[in-house]
């Protein structure tokens, strides 16, 4: 799978930069289906300029997903793999590394997307089990009330799984399931995912310039 290089001029933006602190964002990866969901939130987090620092932890069964759904294997060079240059902001932490600034709440981070979130997470975090860097780095922001975004990918759902994503809500956790939209004409695969990750973004407070907004591309007759 080829990915495509993003590029933004400066101006576009200027719109959409009204908190001039330099953002740092957690991105975790777990092993559920969608793992082109989580390369396009990468790539997004990747140039968007008000994003100094991105923590990117993957699980191992992520990298399994990783690889089949890709064809990107190993951990070693993984970012690079992912974005296909080498990259300043992005670090790549051990899914084991509990000892990670992120573990700890004076580690200021300003937001938490796990994307795709598996049950499994979604169940150790909704019950508070921290076994691993996902799982307390999601406690973290809880407890120190920080965006936290579960992008889950599941279904059909049985009922632990629904009570455990109520559970979350509960604590402050955001369930954002990973649902594509058709409103807007997709193309593509990648065009799904783009969609998706620019809604995600929007959510925690990195609206994307170019991303689709209702009634600004026409008006629902036109888009019938």
């Amino acid at each position: 799978m080829a990915f495509a290089t993003i590029s933004r001029s400066a101006s576009e933006w200027t719109a959409f930069s009204s908190d001039p602190t330099s953002k740092t964002i957690v991105l975790a990866v777990t092993g559920a289906s969608g793992s082109i969901f989580a390369i396009e939130m990468l790539r997004a987090l990747e140039v968007d300029p008000r994003v100094d620092r991105v923590h990117l932890v993957v699980s191992p069964s992520a990298l399994r997903v990783l690889a089949e759904e890709t064809g990107v294997s190993a951990r070693n060079s993984l970012v690079d793999k992912l974005l296909g240059a080498p990259s300043e902001k992005i670090s790549l932490l051990a899914h084991e590394d509990i000892g990670a600034p992120i573990a700890s709440g004076s580690y200021r981070v300003d937001a938490m997307v796990i994307l795709p979130c598996s049950m499994g997470t979604l169940a150790g975090i909704a019950h508070g089990m921290a076994g691993n860097l996902i799982e307390r780095a999601a406690d973290v922001c809880l407890k120190e009330r920080r965006r936290l975004v579960l992008c889950i990918r599941e279904t059909p759902l049985n009922l632990i799984q629904i009570r455990n994503m109520a559970a979350a809500t509960d604590a402050g956790a955001t369930i954002f399931p990973v649902i594509p939209t058709f409103y807007n004409h997709p193309q593509s695969v990648d065009e799904i995912a783009r969609n998706y990750v620019h809604r995600v973004l929007q959510h925690i407070g990195l609206p994307q310039p170019d991303a689709y907004v209702w009634g600004a591309h026409g008006t629902p007759e036109d888009l019938g």
